[in-house]
């Protein structure tokens, strides 16, 4: 009898972001897939390139990152921040951050949208730079409805508000000039 040759297809897709309660149980955190994980050094060496100035070595790099692991929240994150930063190309970074974001939504989406998520947890915090940085573009875009619907978002995942969102909805209703400056966008995560 013929031996049966393995199947190529595995039984179950590659897992992508998901989200589990936090060990404290005080909320909820992002699950990054284990491609995240196996390219952090990687990334850590994106954040230096990035530092030096070396922008499109960068983002070179974090397209090969992408290729490699495209539920890399944080390099798309940075993706969009080169984007508006270094080519002021406002929709190539709406489209980079509203991937980040969206990796993170629908996660959520997919298990209810448990609160709360902690904008300041290292796991969350890339979701949170992406939903930022969407809502700042699609703001720049002229689209200001859809601002405010991501950044009342973030605030209902962390009610608490450690990155002060609640001033982006006032600018936003206000209708007039940009909700935070392109230099206060990009602050240094605080921990």
């Amino acid at each position: 009898m013929a031996k049966k040759r393995p199947s190529r297809r595995t039984s179950r897709p590659p897992k992508g972001v998901s989200v589990e309660r936090a060990r404290g149980g005080g909320g909820w955190i992002l699950v990054h897939p284990p491609c995240v994980r196996e390219t952090a050094e990687d990334l850590d060496e994106v954040r230096e390139m990035i530092a030096a100035g070396e922008s499109d070595v960068a983002i070179d790099e974090l397209r090969w990152l992408l290729e490699t692991c495209i539920d890399n929240i944080e390099a798309h994150y940075l993706l969009g921040k080169l984007a508006v930063e270094a080519a002021n190309d406002i929709p190539l970074g709406r489209g980079h951050f509203g991937a980040g974001y969206q990796l993170g939504a629908q996660a959520l989406k997919r298990v209810g949208n448990p609160t709360p998520l902690p904008a300041l947890h290292p796991a969350n915090r890339p979701f949170y730079d992406a939903g930022r940085g969407l809502a700042w573009c699609l703001a720049e875009l002229g689209k200001r409805e859809l601002a405010l619907e991501v950044v009342e978002n973030l605030l209902r995942l962390d009610p608490t508000d450690p990155l002060e969102l609640h001033t982006w909805i006032e600018e936003l209703n206000a209708s007039v000039g940009p909700i935070v400056e392109l230099s206060g966008l990009f602050k240094p995560p605080e921990a």
